[in-house]
């Protein structure tokens, strides 16, 4: 009777010992997602020649948009409300403006790559020059 209450009181111990781990995190219930809000999170570059692919960038800046605007950006808060009054459409933020530029061609690319609002962004775009670029009248690329 001996061997038998020691066999069964080693078995208890190492079904103890090997379920145990499994019994916690492995059957609990899925956690709460940890955000109400889609990620928004950018990563801008600025190089100078006419394609991404041929360039180095000379400029990088992290912007993040959800729940508040953050990053390396000069000015994240400006910057998150243009995307948002555009609905995250970069094509549209370039408006026109008053400035007058040379026609110097100095081509300068800018590329933005992440998350908005949960959705793959990758863009890419030249403008002619420096003066082009700042001229669009978007904080956006203004870095």
């Amino acid at each position: 009777m001996r061997n038998t209450a020691r066999w069964a009181a080693t078995l208890g111990l190492t079904a103890t010992a090997v379920c145990a781990p499994l019994a916690g995190p492995a059957l609990a219930a899925p956690s709460a997602p940890t955000s109400l809000y889609a990620p928004s999170a950018l990563v801008l570059t600025m190089g100078h020649g006419e394609s991404a692919a041929l360039v180095s960038p000379a400029r990088a800046v992290t912007l993040n948009c959800a729940p508040s605007a953050s990053g390396t950006h000069p000015a994240p808060a400006l910057a998150c409300a243009e995307l948002r009054a555009a609905g995250g459409d970069l094509d549209a933020l370039a408006g026109p403006t008053d400035t007058v530029c040379t026609k110097q061609y100095a081509p300068v690319v800018i590329t933005v790559d992440g998350v908005w609002q949960g959705k793959r962004v990758s863009y890419e775009r030249t403008f002619a020059n420096e003066c082009v670029k700042n001229a669009s009248g978007s904080s956006v690329f203004a870095f």
